[in-house]
C-alpha cells in the first residue's frame, strides 16, 4: 500500500449485518462461502486476528457479533455475551508489542445492556474500546444516547472509537461527547455521488448552477483540487462519468476530512473546542437542525 501511517482493520464482524443473508453465526465463529468458488468457510475469532496480524495492522478489533437493527432486547443481549467470549478468545493469540487490541461495545439501542457489554470489556483491560453497532439506520438522538451512556464508563487513559459514523457533525458531537476515533465510507462514497463537503456545508456537484461557476469547491480548502480545478470543470467531468472525476471529489472530501479532525485536535489543545463547536454549526445553518444550532450558540 505505501502508506507510511498506522493502520486500523476491522474484524469481519460487520459483515454479519451486511451479508447477513449469506453467512451463519454460531459460537465457533462466522460461516460464509465463497464468492469466487462457493467453498464454505469459518471466520472464528482467533483467525481473524491471525489474519490482521499478518496483516500488520497497528489497530486491529475483536470479532464482534454485531446484531441487525432493529433487534429484540433478547438478540441484543445474546449479542453482547457472545461479543464477550469471543473478546477473551481474540485477546489470547499471540501479537506484535505495537499490534494493539480493541474491544467492541455492543447492545443496540438498549441502554442497560450496552452499560453491561461496556464493563464486561473493560474488565478484560483491552488497549482501546470502540463503539459498534451504531448507524445501522437508528435515529440520530439514539445514537447520541447510546454514546453518552457508554462514553464515561470507558478508560480515559485509552484511545475511544465510534465506528462506521459519519457526517463531520457527527463526529463534531461524538469529540464533544468524549471519543477519539472515527472511521466511515462517507468521504469516497459521497464523493463517488457527487457530494463535496465544504466549511460552510455541501455542495452537490451536478446542479446546474454549477455549469459556469469558476470558484473552486471551497474557497477556503487549500486541497491540491481547490487549488487547480472550478466547480465547472469537475461538474463536468462528473456528467461525464470520467473516472478523474470520482478521484478529484474523493481527494478533496479526504482532504476535508483531515482538516476537520486536524482543526478540532487544534481547538482542543487551545481549549477553544466550544467556541469551535459553535462556529461549525454557524456557518452550516442552511444544513443543520435549527433546535441543535439555536442549542449551541445560545
Amino acid at each position: 500500500m505505501q502508506w507510511p501511517g498506522a493502520i486500523l482493520t476491522d474484524s469481519g464482524g460487520y459483515q454479519m449485518v451486511s451479508l447477513a443473508d449469506l453467512c451463519k453465526v454460531t459460537e465457533e465463529g462466522v460461516g460464509f462461502r465463497s464468492h469466487i468458488d462457493g467453498e464454505w468457510h469459518l471466520l472464528s475469532p482467533e483467525k481473524s486476528i491471525v489474519i490482521q496480524v499478518a496483516l500488520g495492522s497497528d489497530i486491529m478489533m475483536v470479532l464482534d457479533h454485531c446484531p441487525t437493527f432493529p433487534c429484540t432486547e433478547l438478540q441484543a443481549r445474546e449479542a453482547i455475551r457472545r461479543t464477550t467470549r469471543w473478546a477473551k478468545r481474540c485477546a489470547v493469540v499471540p501479537r506484535k508489542e505495537h499490534q494493539w487490541l480493541f474491544g467492541i461495545v455492543q447492545g443496540g439501542v438498549f441502554a442497560q445492556l450496552r452499560q453491561e457489554s461496556t464493563q464486561e470489556l473493560v474488565n478484560l483491560n483491552m488497549d482501546g474500546y470502540a463503539l459498534g453497532g451504531l448507524s445501522l439506520g437508528e435515529e440520530k438522538p439514539a445514537m447520541l444516547d447510546m454514546i453518552e451512556t457508554v462514553v464515561d464508563r470507558l478508560p480515559s487513559s485509552r484511545p475511544r472509537y465510534l465506528m462506521g459514523v459519519g457526517l463531520p457533525e457527527d463526529i463534531v458531537e461524538g469529540v464533544a461527547r468524549g471519543l477519539d476515533l472515527f472511521d466511515c465510507v462517507i468521504p469516497t462514497r459521497h464523493g463517488r455521488t457527487g457530494w463535496l463537503f465544504t466549511s460552510t456545508g455541501r455542495v452537490l456537484i451536478k446542479q446546474a448552477r454549477y455549469a459556469r461557476d469558476p470558484d473552486p469547491i471551497d474557497t477556503e480548502c487549500g486541497c491540491p483540487v481547490c487549488q487547480r480545478f472550478s466547480r465547472a470543470y469537475l461538474r463536468h467531468l462528473f456528467l461525464s462519468h470520467e473516472m478523474l472525476g470520482v478521484r478529484l471529489n474523493t481527494v478533496h472530501n479526504l482532504w476535508y476530512y483531515g482538516s476537520l479532525m486536524k482543526e478540532l485536535r487544534q481547538a482542543i489543545r487551545q481549549n477553544q473546542f466550544e467556541a469551535y463547536r459553535k462556529d461549525f454549526y454557524r456557518r452550516r445553518q442552511c444544513q443543520t437542525s435549527e433546535t441543535l444550532i439555536q442549542e449551541l450558540t445560545t
